[in-house]
């Protein structure tokens, strides 16, 4: 007997569809040969502190007693059932799991978790717990689906590796488990114990929030600046010719703009050179997730959160291929399921053919999983939701621009006019005359139409200085943020990408450096995860999303300056060199334990504090008493925003802000402030205006006041 353990009931109903002939049972399907039950995603979590470090006798909460915690062995435990109905709960379909696999007759057991790191080790984890004390011998082999139609279903059965050929990626899903979960649990726990706050500390949250803040702060505190730079309009043969110079003016500086054009308008301007030619337009590349969420989120304001969902169930009806991945291009192998493919699909009118080249087939631009595309499964729109259509009309159209037979043909024009040999102005147009696949799919470009110039022409000018004014970054947006996740070391090439005539990430396009960046683990949270992350960013009221935009909240505003107050720098350098450390392990060039190291170190110099002892920066906890109130006696505690009094409620106002002028004021200085009335000399101040300096606190008539003496 085999048994199918199926990540989820939905993927356990499409297994036993395609086997065919199977009957119900309470937990599971039988039939041919086959046993087909399910988890409901993760069945076992890594156990809590508590179970390594249990709390010491009499406490309830959380405390710095038990903490860190770095276990010799992880323990899994199985969830608590929350929300569970009545007949479906986890502790049930375990038992249900465990029995299956323990049986006499059965002497296979097949993972059929999702076909990535996390789907390996939600099922193994099953199959290890379900076996632990069992003495029979099994095979243990895997199925792996790009896709849940019936026909790569079937396919993929007749040809299961064993399981352990993916030991590697069930090594990476254990060591990204264990890596965030040291941060987690000891981070998050020791982070809110000094702040009083709940802070969720992550390896992926915490970079990603700081990006947006690091951006939000940027544009509150950008001071625009006024420029001149000259322009002209003039008129030629009755059509405007716009030139616009490169050079800029300082905003005090008019008079020498207004020399300049000057200058340009007594000079003669010809046209030098005139370029024309036919040329062919290109598509963008098939779909990765993050570039469909950009998409969607920019066409139709769709966060990342409802595109995954709609894309995960379009995925369990077998409408579209594995959501997850990380690649824009196809394997070699699946030249012939794409045939069959596009047969289907220009069966529904859309002019598409094979083609066989590498801006479509490439194995090395491929981890794990292909590009997001159709299956020959074509469904009913009219039984898809108005979103579902949207998200699988849109992968529907990118295919059949991909593979459209009638390409893109455009006239280009490029003029060149010099001015008295002090500028050369090049001016671009393009129209497009024959549509080919714009008719399907979203094309960039809009028709620039250039004045008639022919070379040798004369242009008349007329440039005068032109005011303008610098603009302050935009916030981020679900298109920049994931562009800046995917790769956050390069910057954003669409200004580049603008002065072209392919949009970005088009076939025309090379994207090595990115695919690089991906494999080497540079990102930021992967597809599989990303969406998930910035969504309990937003549960936990750090960032928000409107429309497709993203801001900061002040509860993140909190967040990522306490953190930088604690020297838990949790960026993306820290966050790139763990993801590389996960990469080495799914090559087998360092092992599960050997990356979790790194962390280790890190969390225990954080908690060592030697970092904040250095700077003279330790605020301490919340709750701690560090002195004498000077205006009522009462005792003065760490609060959440710095040092206020414990007569409070009895109207005592007296506080001290735990940052002064951008330096954190130490627990130990504030001793020192409230017993004697003066602080030793503290560096590092820096003025409204920016300077640095350095000074004294002291007390006068309870108020905190600078002592430069």
């Amino acid at each position: 007997m085999i048994v199918i353990i199926a990540e989820k009931p939905s993927l356990a109903r499409n297994i036993s569809s395609a086997i065919g002939s199977m009957s119900k049972r309470d937990g599971f399907f039988e039939g041919n040969g086959y046993i087909v039950t399910w988890a409901f995603g993760h069945l076992f979590t890594l156990a809590d502190i508590e179970s390594y470090n249990p709390l010491p006798e009499g406490e309830k909460y959380w405390t710095m007693k038990n903490l860190p915690c770095f276990p010799a062995e992880y323990r899994f435990e199985l969830k608590k059932d929350k929300n569970k109905k009545t007949d479906e709960g986890v502790k049930k379909q375990f038992e249900t799991i465990k029995a299956l696999c323990c049986r006499e007759d059965t002497d296979t057991i097949v993972n059929a978790g999702d076909s990535d790191r996390e789907g390996e080790i939600i099922v193994r984890l099953c199959i290890g717990k379900a076996l632990q004390k069992n003495s029979s011998v099994k095979q243990i082999k895997r199925l792996w689906l790009p896709d849940q139609t019936p026909e790569t279903i079937t396919k993929a059965l007749a040809s299961m590796k064993d399981d352990s050929e993916y030991d590697r990626l069930a090594d990476e899903g254990f060591a990204r488990m264990y890596i965030d979960w040291l941060y987690g649990v000891n981070l998050t726990r020791y982070a809110t114990l000094r702040s009083g706050t709940l802070l969720r500390v992550g390896r992926v949250i915490v970079p990603i929030v700081k990006a947006i803040y690091e951006r939000d702060m940027a544009i509150k505190n950008f001071i625009p600046e006024k420029y001149y730079t000259i322009i002209s309009k003039a008129q030629t043969n009755g059509s405007p010719v716009v030139l616009q110079s490169k050079t800029k003016f300082p905003h005090d500086k008019l008079s020498e703009a207004q020399s300049l054009a000057d200058r340009y308008n007594a000079a003669e301007a010809v046209v030098t050179q005139v370029k024309r030619k036919k040329d062919k337009l290109y598509p963008g590349k098939l779909y990765s997730l993050t570039k469909l969420q950009n998409v969607l989120g920019k066409k139709y304001k769709m966060s990342m959160n409802e595109s995954l969902s709609i894309l995960q169930k379009l995925y369990e009806e077998g409408y579209v291929t594995y959501p997850r991945t990380n690649s824009e291009y196809l394997a070699t192998a699946e030249k012939d399921k794409i045939k069959k493919i596009i047969s289907n699909v220009a069966a529904l009118g859309y002019p598409v053919v094979f083609k066989d080249n590498k801006t479509i087939f490439d194995d090395s631009k491929i981890e794990s999983h292909s590009a997001l595309t159709p299956t020959y499964k074509i469904p009913d729109k009219n039984k898809l939701s108005a979103d579902e259509v949207k998200v699988y009309s849109t992968i529907m159209r990118r295919f059949a621009a991909v593979f459209c037979s009638q390409p893109c043909i455009a006239d280009k024009t490029e003029i060149k006019i010099d001015v008295g040999g002090m500028e050369e102005f090049v001016l671009k147009g393009t129209v497009i005359v024959e549509p080919g696949w714009t008719k399907y799919d979203d094309c960039t470009l809009k028709d620039k139409v250039l004045p008639d110039l022919k070379k040798g022409d004369k242009v008349n000018t007329d440039f005068r200085p032109l005011e303008k004014e610098t603009s302050p970054p935009k916030h981020y947006t679900i298109e920049t943020l994931n562009n800046y996740l995917k790769n956050p070391f390069r910057e954003e090439k669409a200004a580049a990408a603008q002065n072209t005539d392919v949009e970005p990430g088009g076939l025309g396009t090379n994207d090595d450096e990115e695919y690089r960046a991906v494999f080497e683990g540079l990102e930021l949270g992967t597809e599989a995860t990303r969406t998930g992350i910035i969504d309990n960013a937003r549960k936990s009221n750090y960032i928000m999303l409107k429309k497709d935009v993203y801001t900061i909240l002040p509860d993140g505003i909190f967040m990522v300056e306490a953190l930088t107050r604690m020297h838990i720098g949790m960026d993306k350098y820290k966050t790139a060199e763990l993801g590389r450390s996960l990469k080495k392990v799914y090559r087998g060039e360092i092992r599960v334990e050997d990356s979790t190291t790194l962390v280790r170190q890190e969390i225990e110099e954080i908690f060592s504090g030697r970092r904040m002892a250095d700077e003279d920066s330790d605020d301490g906890f919340v709750g701690d008493v560090v002195g004498k109130c000077p205006l009522c006696g009462g005792e003065i505690r760490r609060i959440k925003f710095g040092y206020g009094c414990a007569g409070y409620k009895e109207g005592c106002r007296f506080t001290i802000n735990g940052t002064i002028c951008k330096r954190v004021i130490s627990s130990s200085n504030i001793r020192l402030l409230l017993s004697e009335g003066k602080t030793p000399v503290i560096k590092g101040f820096t003025s409204k205006n920016g300077k640095p300096f350095d000074a004294s606190l002291k007390l006068d008539n309870g108020k905190i006041v600078f002592d430069f003496g």
